[in-house]
Protein backbone atom coordinates (compact mmCIF):
# COMPACT_ATOMS: atom_id res chain seq x y z
CA UNK A 1 0.00 0.00 0.00
CA UNK A 2 1.43 3.51 -0.71
CA UNK A 3 1.37 6.25 1.31
CA UNK A 4 -0.79 8.46 -0.89
CA UNK A 5 -3.85 5.88 -0.13
CA UNK A 6 -3.67 6.64 3.43
CA UNK A 7 -2.38 10.38 4.11
CA UNK A 8 -4.14 13.26 5.03
CA UNK A 9 -4.49 15.95 2.42
CA UNK A 10 -6.27 18.53 4.47
CA UNK A 11 -3.35 19.82 6.26
CA UNK A 12 -3.61 22.79 9.33
CA UNK A 13 -0.14 24.47 8.57
CA UNK A 14 1.43 27.53 10.23
CA UNK A 15 4.07 30.25 8.96
CA UNK A 16 7.13 30.89 10.53
CA UNK A 17 5.91 33.92 12.14
CA UNK A 18 2.87 32.65 13.49
CA UNK A 19 3.23 32.76 17.62
CA UNK A 20 3.53 30.34 19.58
CA UNK A 21 0.39 30.87 21.42
CA UNK A 22 -1.39 30.63 18.14
CA UNK A 23 -0.15 27.44 17.21
CA UNK A 24 -1.02 26.19 20.81
CA UNK A 25 -4.46 27.01 19.97
CA UNK A 26 -4.42 25.62 16.64
CA UNK A 27 -3.32 22.09 18.06
CA UNK A 28 -5.76 22.26 20.36
CA UNK A 29 -8.54 23.67 17.84
CA UNK A 30 -8.26 21.12 15.81
CA UNK A 31 -7.40 18.26 17.93
CA UNK A 32 -3.78 17.71 16.20
CA UNK A 33 -0.13 17.38 17.68
CA UNK A 34 1.95 18.84 14.64
CA UNK A 35 1.82 21.49 12.86
CA UNK A 36 3.54 21.61 9.64
CA UNK A 37 5.69 24.95 8.88
CA UNK A 38 5.29 26.43 5.54
CA UNK A 39 7.00 29.52 3.86
CA UNK A 40 6.79 30.58 0.23
CA UNK A 41 4.76 27.26 -0.51
CA UNK A 42 7.86 25.30 0.32
CA UNK A 43 8.23 23.46 3.86
CA UNK A 44 10.65 24.59 6.04
CA UNK A 45 9.84 23.09 9.11
CA UNK A 46 7.73 21.43 11.73
CA UNK A 47 5.93 22.05 15.23
CA UNK A 48 4.87 19.47 17.55
CA UNK A 49 3.21 19.82 20.91
CA UNK A 50 6.02 18.63 22.72
CA UNK A 51 7.84 21.65 20.84
CA UNK A 52 5.42 24.01 22.35
CA UNK A 53 4.90 22.00 25.93
CA UNK A 54 8.26 22.56 26.43
CA UNK A 55 8.80 25.95 25.32
CA UNK A 56 6.55 27.32 27.96
CA UNK A 57 7.13 28.17 31.14
CA UNK A 58 6.64 26.30 34.18
CA UNK A 59 3.33 26.47 36.52
CA UNK A 60 5.46 25.69 39.49
CA UNK A 61 7.59 28.60 38.52
CA UNK A 62 6.37 32.05 37.44
CA UNK A 63 8.33 35.14 36.27
CA UNK A 64 7.71 38.39 34.78
CA UNK A 65 7.93 37.92 31.20
CA UNK A 66 6.56 34.50 31.21
CA UNK A 67 3.36 35.63 28.87
CA UNK A 68 5.91 37.14 26.38
CA UNK A 69 7.03 33.33 25.44
CA UNK A 70 3.35 33.10 23.97
CA UNK A 71 4.25 35.70 21.48
CA UNK A 72 7.52 34.50 20.34
CA UNK A 73 7.53 33.19 16.86
CA UNK A 74 7.57 29.30 16.25
CA UNK A 75 10.36 29.95 13.85
CA UNK A 76 12.64 29.75 17.42
CA UNK A 77 11.67 26.47 18.67
CA UNK A 78 10.81 24.65 15.16
CA UNK A 79 12.62 21.45 14.00
CA UNK A 80 14.59 22.67 10.62
CA UNK A 81 15.25 19.25 9.90
CA UNK A 82 12.34 17.53 8.86
CA UNK A 83 12.28 13.93 8.37
CA UNK A 84 9.79 13.60 5.29
CA UNK A 85 8.41 11.04 2.82
CA UNK A 86 7.28 11.05 -0.71
CA UNK A 87 3.21 10.05 -1.69
CA UNK A 88 4.71 6.85 -3.51
CA UNK A 89 6.47 5.57 -0.50
CA UNK A 90 5.46 2.11 0.67
CA UNK A 91 3.27 2.66 3.99
CA UNK A 92 6.01 -0.05 6.10
CA UNK A 93 8.80 2.63 4.65
CA UNK A 94 6.91 5.18 6.42
CA UNK A 95 6.75 3.11 9.45
CA UNK A 96 10.29 2.36 9.45
CA UNK A 97 11.07 6.08 9.29
CA UNK A 98 8.85 6.65 12.42
CA UNK A 99 10.72 4.22 14.24
CA UNK A 100 13.99 4.48 13.74
CA UNK A 101 13.71 8.30 14.08
CA UNK A 102 11.74 8.35 16.83
CA UNK A 103 8.83 10.62 15.46
CA UNK A 104 4.97 10.55 15.43
CA UNK A 105 4.69 12.03 12.29
CA UNK A 106 5.80 12.60 8.70
CA UNK A 107 5.18 15.58 6.05
CA UNK A 108 4.60 13.93 2.19
CA UNK A 109 6.45 16.16 0.20
CA UNK A 110 6.70 16.18 -3.72
CA UNK A 111 9.74 18.44 -3.86
CA UNK A 112 9.83 20.60 -0.84
CA UNK A 113 6.00 21.29 -1.64
CA UNK A 114 3.74 19.16 1.14
CA UNK A 115 0.80 17.31 -0.14
CA UNK A 116 0.11 15.21 2.90
CA UNK A 117 0.69 14.15 5.95
CA UNK A 118 0.99 11.01 8.10
CA UNK A 119 0.89 9.99 11.66
CA UNK A 120 1.83 7.13 14.04
CA UNK A 121 -2.09 6.98 14.24
CA UNK A 122 -2.55 6.88 10.64
CA UNK A 123 -0.30 4.05 9.60
CA UNK A 124 -1.61 1.98 12.81
CA UNK A 125 -5.15 2.16 11.36
CA UNK A 126 -3.72 0.82 7.90
CA UNK A 127 -1.62 -2.23 9.38
CA UNK A 128 -5.19 -3.00 11.51
CA UNK A 129 -6.70 -3.23 7.71
CA UNK A 130 -4.18 -4.82 6.28
CA UNK A 131 -3.88 -7.63 9.17
CA UNK A 132 -8.35 -7.96 9.33
CA UNK A 133 -8.54 -7.69 12.73
CA UNK A 134 -11.04 -5.33 12.25
CA UNK A 135 -13.23 -8.10 11.18
CA UNK A 136 -14.67 -11.24 11.88
CA UNK A 137 -11.84 -13.61 11.66
CA UNK A 138 -9.54 -16.29 13.61
CA UNK A 139 -5.93 -16.28 13.91
CA UNK A 140 -3.79 -19.63 13.73
CA UNK A 141 0.01 -19.52 13.79
CA UNK A 142 2.07 -22.83 12.16
CA UNK A 143 5.99 -23.41 12.91
CA UNK A 144 7.49 -24.55 10.25
CA UNK A 145 10.78 -25.27 8.99
CA UNK A 146 12.49 -22.33 7.31
CA UNK A 147 12.86 -23.65 3.85
CA UNK A 148 11.90 -22.47 -0.02
CA UNK A 149 8.46 -24.17 -0.57
CA UNK A 150 6.91 -24.11 3.18
CA UNK A 151 4.38 -21.02 2.72
CA UNK A 152 2.53 -22.53 -0.37
CA UNK A 153 2.44 -25.94 1.46
CA UNK A 154 0.80 -24.71 4.59
CA UNK A 155 -1.22 -22.13 2.46
CA UNK A 156 -2.92 -25.27 0.52
CA UNK A 157 -4.28 -26.88 3.55
CA UNK A 158 -6.32 -23.99 4.36
CA UNK A 159 -7.39 -24.15 0.28
CA UNK A 160 -8.66 -27.76 0.87
CA UNK A 161 -10.35 -26.39 4.42
CA UNK A 162 -11.60 -24.07 1.41
CA UNK A 163 -11.12 -21.44 4.40
CA UNK A 164 -10.37 -17.67 2.74
CA UNK A 165 -7.00 -15.85 4.11
CA UNK A 166 -7.40 -12.34 5.23
CA UNK A 167 -3.38 -12.05 5.88
CA UNK A 168 -0.30 -13.67 6.62
CA UNK A 169 2.84 -11.66 8.79
CA UNK A 170 6.11 -14.47 8.41
CA UNK A 171 8.80 -14.10 11.67
CA UNK A 172 11.44 -15.93 12.50
CA UNK A 173 10.96 -18.43 15.31
CA UNK A 174 12.21 -18.92 18.47
CA UNK A 175 13.80 -22.20 17.29
CA UNK A 176 16.66 -22.50 15.25
CA UNK A 177 16.21 -23.00 11.46
CA UNK A 178 12.39 -22.23 12.06
CA UNK A 179 9.77 -19.42 10.95
CA UNK A 180 6.20 -19.17 12.39
CA UNK A 181 3.38 -18.26 9.90
CA UNK A 182 0.59 -16.17 11.26
CA UNK A 183 -2.54 -16.46 9.60
CA UNK A 184 -5.51 -14.15 9.73
CA UNK A 185 -8.65 -16.19 8.15
CA UNK A 186 -12.54 -15.51 7.17
CA UNK A 187 -13.91 -18.22 10.14
CA UNK A 188 -14.69 -17.80 13.99
CA UNK A 189 -14.12 -21.50 14.35
CA UNK A 190 -10.74 -22.56 13.55
CA UNK A 191 -10.64 -25.73 14.56
CA UNK A 192 -11.24 -27.50 11.33
CA UNK A 193 -8.32 -26.00 9.95
CA UNK A 194 -6.13 -26.18 13.13
CA UNK A 195 -6.86 -29.89 12.99
CA UNK A 196 -6.82 -30.46 9.18
CA UNK A 197 -2.98 -28.81 9.97
CA UNK A 198 -2.03 -31.01 12.48
CA UNK A 199 -3.17 -34.44 9.97
CA UNK A 200 -0.74 -32.74 7.53
CA UNK A 201 2.43 -32.71 10.76
CA UNK A 202 2.38 -29.25 10.71
CA UNK A 203 3.63 -27.43 14.17
CA UNK A 204 0.40 -25.31 15.18
CA UNK A 205 1.29 -22.49 17.62
CA UNK A 206 -2.02 -21.21 18.22
CA UNK A 207 -5.01 -20.46 18.83
CA UNK A 208 -4.78 -22.96 22.00
CA UNK A 209 -8.61 -22.36 23.56
CA UNK A 210 -10.09 -25.78 23.77
CA UNK A 211 -7.51 -27.98 24.22
CA UNK A 212 -6.02 -28.27 20.47
CA UNK A 213 -3.05 -30.45 20.94
CA UNK A 214 0.11 -28.93 19.85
Amino acid sequence: MRIEEIMRKKIVTIQPSTTIGEALLLLRANRIRHLPVIENDSLVGIVSDRDLRDALPSRLLTHDDDDTVLHKPVADIMNQQVITAHPLDFIEDAALQLYEHKIGSLPIVEGNRLVGLITESDLFSSLIELFGVNKPSSHIEVEVDDRVGMLAEVSQVFRDAQVNVTSIVVFPGKKPAKKNLVFRVQTIDPRIVTQLLLEKGFSVIGPTEGGIPQ
